[in-house]
């Protein structure tokens, strides 16, 4: 197995959420909202998902690390399961003009509404689904908080295939060490169906074969 990191937590603490206003209001309707994946959830009310996810530039430290951390050369092959608009790998494209992005997400939407500069390289497609690609085939794979809103056998042949189609890994998942926490997750997420600490992570990988880095958020 590989290593706990430290990459996106800085950018998920710089939000501020009200964890139980959003209990409070409605959430069940909204978590039936959210689940379609769908213009609400992008770019509709708060309540409903992200409340209007528009570029802001914040991908790009992301990147900048994740380049130096796996070393990618210049013509890096790179695979993003669950890509939603695609954010991050425009910067890998920016940054590494001549590498190969390809990228994927459940939700019509967001690749139908993805950076212009790299939409001709992403298809709808579900991550607990077999990929298309051969072992091995990229340079690094990155999934970020989409693996939690899998179930647990869906978890399995997600992580299964994120393992066989690239040669470094990275994902992110949510997760919590307290009661605090636990509650605050519980408030806050809209489509998470994977609530484990992160020894419950940590076993799951070993025990679905998992071998590449992993980072967890968590709501404080």
């Amino acid at each position: 197995m590989g290593k706990l990191v430290n990459v996106i937590t800085p950018l998920h603490k710089k939000a501020e959420r009200d964890h139980l206003g959003r209990m409070n209001d409605n959430k069940i309707e909204c978590m039936r909202v959210a689940r379609k994946y769908g213009k609400e959830f992008w770019d509709g009310d708060r309540r409903h998902g992200y409340g209007g996810y528009k570029y802001d530039g914040r991908w790009s430290v992301v990147a900048r690390q994740l380049i130096d951390m796996y070393d990618l050369p210049e013509d890096a092959k790179i695979l993003d399961v669950g890509c939603g608009k695609a954010f991050l790998l425009y910067e890998f494209k920016k940054i590494l003009p001549n590498c190969k992005v390809v990228g994927f997400d459940i939700s019509e939407y967001a690749i139908e509404n993805a950076k212009p500069e790299i939409k001709n390289e992403l298809f709808v497609h579900k991550a607990q689904n077999k990929y298309d690609f051969q072992n091995n085939e990229f340079d690094l794979v990155i999934s970020i908080s989409t693996l939690h809103n899998l179930h647990i056998d869906e978890l399995k042949s997600a992580l299964q295939e994120v393992e066989r189609v690239g040669k470094n890994k990275y994902l992110v998942v949510e997760s919590y060490r307290n009661e605090d926490e636990l509650f605050n997750l519980q408030c806050w997420a809209l489509t998470c169906e994977a609530f484990f600490k992160l020894p419950e992570w940590e076993w799951l990988f070993k025990e679905f074969g998992y071998t590449g880095d992993y980072e967890f958020i968590y709501f404080e």
